[in-house]
């Protein structure tokens, strides 16, 4: 117990200690562990997903998006998570056969994880500091919460799951980062 408990510390205070999404490496949906310093000059769009939501239809924008802006340097970068009612019960196999079979979802897909409550990912632990994102932190009310993410791994914006990917709102913050370099 003492070791789990100064492991959950640990990556606690690793969480808190990052100044950047880049800091943090992620499984893929195929259990290859990608460090997301891979990403380091292109914009992301780092959303917590479930195949089971209300909002689940949006993984057709995002891919839409993904499409649209991924060579002028934008990831979209989806988390499945099972915080939210249950909403993505699945194993990662049948998360990516589901995504990729129902929306065609070409962009990267990671490995299920927990974005709330006392098992959060480092990822999500930093994405939600206030003190590290005084501007975007704050507990995650639902599934498809979008981070948008600068070239350098900065937090700029955050949209809540009503946004939709192509909305005027989010576009417009993402072609401002995508044109800044």
């Amino acid at each position: 117990m003492k070791s789990l408990l100064g492991a959950v510390l640990v990556m606690t205070s690793a969480a808190l200690a990052a100044t950047s999404v880049h800091e943090f490496s992620m499984d893929a949906l195929n259990g290859t562990p990608t460090p997301l310093a891979s990403f380091k000059g292109k914009v992301m769009l780092v959303v917590n997903v479930a195949s089971q939501c209300g909002y689940t239809y949006q993984y057709e924008g995002l891919q839409a998006l993904y499409v649209k802006y991924k060579d002028q340097g934008l990831v979209v970068a989806g988390f499945p998570a099972n915080n939210f009612g249950g909403q993505e019960p699945g194993s990662n196999a049948e998360i990516g056969a589901f995504c990729k079979s129902k929306f065609g979802v070409t962009f990267p897909m990671f490995s299920k994880i927990s974005v709330a409550g006392k098992d959060k990912a480092p990822l999500y632990q930093f994405l939600t500091d206030k003190s590290a994102n005084p501007k975007t932190g704050g507990e995650i009310p639902w599934n498809f919460t979008k981070y948008l993410v600068d070239r350098d791994g900065k937090v700029l914006a955050r949209f809540d799951a009503a946004t939709e990917p192509m909305s005027k709102e989010l576009t417009t913050a993402l072609e401002a980062a995508l044109k800044s370099k």
